[in-house]
């Protein structure tokens, strides 16, 4: 029988599929790793290692042991110690009033400096490297330094784009293939223990699989405070593949508006085997009505823990900014989560105004690796007396202490928007009781 060509490619395909399905995706069902992940991780270190002793051979000189992530580091003290710092030679006390015109300098300082780099846009932009690690994403031409490094260099992108690249597609195929038609089946089924037991191992198989397609090497910490049913988890956001990072260690009821597409399908059959919690675009302008929403999903102590960034928004993983108040009014137990990304391996930030989601997904996919960290912190309540907004930056505060971040009050929306008047008025306010006292 003469052997066609197509039959050579189906019989590749098959084995492909077979070597891919026995060695990774079966073994990711149960939860159980073969250590190719961390051989390969490790492996990377030593590369990245080695890289970095070659750049400083070739350029004679030590890279910085820490960047500042490209922001400028600002004096922290607040508008009136600052300004009474230019008053100082001035025997006046501050507070009696009185406009100087060396008042004047601290707004130009603050401007100036704010028109450089100020402290929300960069928050925005990807988080810079202490050493290059091989990708593509930096300014300066390190492969050009040896031919070795050249070498290396090429070689990295032919194993990402021709090696890994297929396989995390196909892994991520699995996964949502997986997903989408476990979750339509389950959700035939009555509502039984049975029917949540299977909504669950699907769910978690399927996270399971797309981490596998990320080469995710995740670290969990305190498992002992992970979410519980009836309860909130809160977290700060650096990507929408935050999602499967804590999914791959539990199962939450997500949170978001109803998508067309492909994710509208998805959406579509995972809410017919599990409460998530889906909205309209017409709903999300209702804080009422998502707010009863939510307040009845966490009473009923039975369904899973609901997922939510309050951040509102991707942070390019150096801080946490304002988490929004609206899940911390429904008076449910908070559950803190930490997540901080390694970036020596790939930035996983998605930086949406730059890149839609295909482009951010490829650039993932043709990463090195995804690792990272992820903190379970302590159960928190809101305390008598303790108003939603206070509640909520204190969550915030202990996020960004356990995971390293820098703790901001300013509002990730301003990503899209423009500074609310309220808060110019708020400067205007502080500074007027300065001149003109208190009253």
């Amino acid at each position: 029988m003469e052997v066609t060509y197509w039959d050579v490619i189906f019989g590749i395909l098959q084995m492909w599929l077979c070597a891919v399905m026995g060695l990774i995706v079966f073994p990711a069902m149960f939860g159980v790793s073969l250590g190719f992940t961390d051989l390969y991780i490790k492996v990377l270190v030593k590369t990245l290692k080695w890289a970095t002793r070659r750049i400083q051979r070739g350029q004679k000189k030590q890279l910085p042991a820490h960047l500042h992530n490209g922001i400028i580091q600002k004096n922290d003290g607040s508008m009136k110690e600052e300004i009474g710092e230019l008053r100082r030679s001035h025997p006046k006390s501050l507070n009696g009033g009185d406009f100087m015109l060396s008042d004047v300098f601290y707004f130009c300082k603050k401007g100036i400096a704010n028109i450089v780099e100020d402290e929300v846009t960069q928050r925005f932009t990807s988080e810079e490297l202490a050493s290059w690690n091989l990708l593509t994403r930096t300014n300066n031409n390190f492969h050009y330094i040896s031919v070795r490094l050249t070498v290396i260099w090429g070689l990295g992108v032919f194993i990402r784009y021709c090696v890994l690249l297929p396989l995390r597609v196909t892994l991520a195929a699995i996964g949502l293939s997986w997903l989408v038609i476990g979750t339509t089946l389950v959700g035939l089924l009555p509502s039984s223990s049975v029917k949540e037991w299977l909504s669950d191992l699907i769910h978690i198989t399927c996270y399971r699989i797309c981490a596998k397609g990320l080469s995710a090497k995740i670290h969990y910490h305190n498992k002992e405070n992970r979410p519980k049913k009836g309860g909130i988890c809160v977290a700060n956001h650096t990507s929408p593949i935050d999602v499967v990072i804590l999914a791959n260690d539990g199962c939450y009821a997500m949170v978001g508006q109803v998508h067309g597409g492909i994710m509208g399908v998805v959406q579509g059959a995972m809410v017919q085997s599990c409460p998530h919690v889906w909205f309209e675009r017409s709903e999300i302008k209702d804080r009422h009505a998502v707010a009863k929403r939510l307040r009845d999903h966490v009473n009923d102590k039975t369904k899973l823990p609901i997922l939510i960034f309050p951040e509102g928004t991707c942070i390019n993983n150096t801080s946490v900014m304002m988490f929004k108040k609206g899940s911390f009014e429904i008076g449910a137990t908070i559950y803190p989560v930490a997540i901080k990304y390694d970036p020596q391996f790939g930035d996983a930030f998605w930086n949406s105004a730059k890149y839609n989601m295909v482009s951010y997904l490829l650039r993932m996919m043709t990463s090195w690796a995804i690792v990272c960290n992820v903190w379970y912190l302590p159960p928190m309540n809101r305390l008598d007396g303790e108003d939603a907004v206070s509640f909520a930056n204190r969550v915030k505060s202990a996020i960004a202490r356990q995971g390293g971040l820098v703790d901001l009050s300013w509002d990730g929306g301003l990503k899209r928007e423009k500074v609310k008047q309220s808060l110019k008025e708020e400067q205007q306010k502080m500074y007027s009781s300065m001149v003109v006292g208190e009253d």
